[in-house]
């Protein structure tokens, strides 16, 4: 037993992954580093609640309610809260006040507690009430853009939208992709070439940082509850 996860991508611009999961028999996990601010909501014994989770900068342990359900919305990297800049929740998050299982309240105002498959239309109203923002410049350069700007407002601009630098985001993601690799059962050298790490020392040390795992505990599944699916399902 533990956390099972399923995960499925999405076509909104504003989001990069919807995801369940239900703990049974878990009472803590391995946290993973991720560059996207989240938003979750879970039930246990009854009771429901939702959070505002932030950028995480290296893997962790953190309590897991036993026994709970849960649904969660990670939203596009450089994707923000109008009320709770990204910067605020970074390696942190909120848990939201007045949340019932049916509704949740969010920048002053009570919204409708959306299943896997409403997360976008949450979204979509979140940005059209201006609740959700970004930074356009952000956008582009995470598409591979050169925006007409000195790398210092880039990097402030980059840095103010995600609470990260772009260093950093491309090291978390890279070492969360490596961690999917392994755990699939790509071998380290393999991982190491085409993920463009300079030898297996730095994959491992990044794993480490990063996921809290070796390659030998992906590739066999060890090590506890993670909160990452390298063992599950994507969808889409």
């Amino acid at each position: 037993m533990g956390l099972r996860f399923e995960t499925r991508g999405s076509d909104s611009p504003w989001v990069d992954t919807v995801w369940t999961c239900t703990s049974e028999r878990v009472t803590a996990m391995t946290s993973v580093a991720g560059a996207c601010l989240g938003l979750v909501f879970w039930e246990q014994d009854g009771t429901a609640y939702a959070g505002v989770t932030g950028p995480g900068t290296r893997a962790g342990t953190a309590p897991v309610p036993e026994g709970a359900t849960f649904t969660g919305i990670e939203f596009a990297v450089g994707t923000s809260l109008r009320a709770l800049p990204s910067p605020v929740l970074v390696d942190g998050g909120i848990q939201l006040p007045d949340t019932t299982p049916r509704t949740f309240r969010l920048d002053g105002v009570r919204r409708r507690t959306p299943g896997p498959d409403d997360a976008e239309a949450l979204v979509d109203h979140l940005v059209r009430a201006g609740t959700v923002v970004r930074d356009p410049l952000v956008s582009e350069v995470l598409r591979g853009h050169r925006p007409d700007v000195s790398a210092r407002t880039v990097e402030r601009r980059f840095r103010a939208a995600t609470g990260l630098t772009r260093g950093a985001v491309r090291q978390i993601e890279r070492a969360r992709t490596a961690a999917r690799l392994l755990a699939a059962g790509s071998p380290a050298a393999e991982v190491v070439a085409g993920l463009d790490y300079f030898d297996e020392p730095h994959l491992a040390r990044a794993l480490r940082v990063y996921v809290g795992r070796t390659a030998g505990q992906l590739r066999e599944g060890s090590g506890g509850a993670i909160a990452l699916d390298v063992d599950q399902r994507l969808t889409s």
